[in-house]
């Protein structure tokens, strides 16, 4: 095993910038960026007008996506020899649909310290706004850009009984809607866009309400949507054919896994199941 000298490695600073204003910074955060010997950001012309504001100048090195695990490589040989760096994405917190994992990653399996700057982060500023109760939730980051990819990714959280909370472009939040409301039906949902900006717009609503809001608007900067949990469906024996019927229509499970849970649920074998299946799906087929 190398033996590693933490008297002269590096460490990597995962520092978190604001999202919009530039108030929101810490003073931690300004401090690291002063203070290490180099910033890698994921877009460097964007983090140095962040730099300029506060008259920070220490050197920027691009990390960005398609050149994170080459890049990341680099940075951790700089670290292995003393240079101190600290990450950032364009806003937010990195590692957060952002780049960052693949280099923290590979900096701790090589025995460098990692050190989180906490500070501004979209997700929680969307959550903190919205007033859900419940503590729990699932973060899915962005959606698959396809609509077919999208709608499969979506239909696997049909009975989550967790808020689902997701990022989405400007250009692709009908899209998502509209998939939102043919696979997990008209919930109750929020949205937070261009949080912490000028023209900040918070809105709470079922996804039909959101959805006709989107459409009659010049939708502008990223959205945090908020989907909240669907009534949960309880299976019993006497609605096998019903039961099957409804995870036909209203999901892409496959034959197979939907068996597969109805069995599980009903207590029943998974080949009777799986029969009834075949014979109920391919009769629907059939009266379509």
């Amino acid at each position: 095993m190398i033996q590693i000298n933490q008297a002269i490695v590096g460490r990597l600073y995962v520092v978190a910038t604001p999202i919009g204003n530039l108030e929101d910074i810490t003073l931690r955060a300004l401090r690291t960026l002063k203070e290490v010997d180099l910033i890698a950001a994921e877009d460097t012309r964007h983090t140095r007008q962040l730099l300029n504001h506060f008259e920070i100048h220490t050197p920027l090195i691009s990390y960005y996506r398609e050149k994170e695990a080459e890049r990341s490589d680099e940075l951790v040989q700089k670290m292995l020899t003393g240079v101190t760096i600290a990450l950032v994405s364009d806003a937010g917190t990195p590692g957060i649909s952002d780049p960052g994992a693949i280099l923290v990653q590979k900096a701790r399996g090589a025995g460098i310290v990692i050190v989180p700057v906490p500070g501004p982060s979209a997700l929680t500023a969307a959550l903190s706004a919205a007033g859900i109760a419940e503590s729990a939730f699932l973060f899915l980051g962005f959606a698959p850009p396809k609509k077919g990819q999208r709608q499969k990714f979506l239909s696997t959280f049909v009975e989550s009984p967790w808020s689902l909370v997701l990022y989405e472009s400007p250009h692709r939040i009908q899209g998502l809607l509209m998939d939102v409301l043919e696979i997990l039906g008209d919930r109750q949902a929020f949205w937070g866009r261009e949080l912490t900006k000028l023209y900040e717009d918070l809105q709470a609503g079922t996804i039909s309400q959101l959805l006709e809001r989107a459409s009659s608007q010049r939708n502008r900067g990223e959205f945090v949507l908020i989907i909240g949990p669907g009534v949960s469906r309880q299976v019993t024996g006497d609605d096998l054919e019903e039961t099957l019927l409804w995870y036909q229509k209203n999901t892409e499970f496959s034959l197979k896994d939907v068996s597969q849970r109805v069995a599980k649920d009903l207590g029943l074998s998974r080949s009777d199941v799986y029969q009834k299946a075949l014979q109920v799906w391919a009769a629907s087929k059939d009266n379509s």
